[in-house]
C-alpha cells in the first residue's frame, strides 16, 4: 500500500502563506514591489566594490564509479574536466537562467573537485567588480557542474544523488562578508 500524499497547496506570488498581501518593507524581499510582483532590484545607485563567493554541490556515488571519474573511464569520457568548463560556462550564463539576476562582469570562475570514496565535492569560487555580488553564479557554476558528473556518470549510476548545495562564504558589497 502506498502512502497517500495531499494536494500541494498553490500560493499565489501576491500573497504570503498565511494569505496577507506582501510588500516590500513587510516581507524583507527587495525583490518583491508593494504589489506583490517581482522585479529587478535597480542597483546603479550602488557602489561598485570587489566581490567573490564560494559555493559548493555534492554528488554521492558509488566507491567505483568514483574510482572511474578519477581515472577518466567512464563510458562518456573525461568526467571532471567536462563538468569544470560546464560550471565555468554556467557562471557566465546565471543572469539568463535565474530570471532577477543582474548579468556581471565576471573576473573570474574556479571550478575544484575533492572526492572521496563514494563523493565528488565541487567547490566553485566566482570573483567581480561590480554592484552586487556573485552567490548566484557561484552556486550556478556549483550546481551545473554537479549536474554535468551526473550526466557523466548516469549510464554507470543512474541512482547517483546531488544535495548539499549552498553558498559557503561572500565577501564584499554593504553586507560585508559572510562565512558558512
Amino acid at each position: 500500500m502506498t502512502e497517500q500524499r495531499p494536494e500541494p497547496r498553490i500560493v499565489p506570488a501576491s500573497t504570503t502563506p498565511a494569505g496577507s498581501r506582501t510588500t516590500p518593507a513587510a516581507s524583507g524581499l527587495s525583490h518583491v514591489r508593494a504589489d506583490g510582483s517581482a522585479h529587478m532590484v535597480d542597483v546603479t545607485g550602488k557602489t561598485e566594490t570587489t566581490r567573490v563567493a564560494r559555493a559548493q554541490a555534492v554528488l554521492e556515488t558509488r566507491r567505483d564509479v568514483v574510482e572511474q571519474i578519477v581515472d577518466g573511464r567512464l563510458p562518456k569520457g573525461e568526467a571532471l574536466s567536462t563538468a569544470r568548463i560546464a560550471g565555468i560556462m554556467a557562471a557566465k550564463q546565471t543572469s539568463t537562467l535565474i530570471p532577477l539576476c543582474h548579468p556581471l562582469p565576471i573576473g573570474s570562475v574556479t571550478v575544484d573537485f575533492e572526492v572521496d570514496d563514494t563523493r565528488v565535492v565541487v567547490r566553485t569560487t566566482v570573483s567581480t567588480r561590480g554592484v552586487t555580488g556573485v552567490e548566484m553564479e557561484a552556486l550556478t557554476a556549483a550546481s551545473v557542474a554537479a549536474l554535468t558528473l551526473y550526466d557523466m556518470i548516469k549510464a554507470v549510476d543512474n541512482r547517483a544523488t546531488i544535495g548539499e548545495i549552498a553558498v559557503l562564504e561572500k565577501t564584499g558589497g554593504k553586507s560585508g562578508d559572510w562565512s558558512r
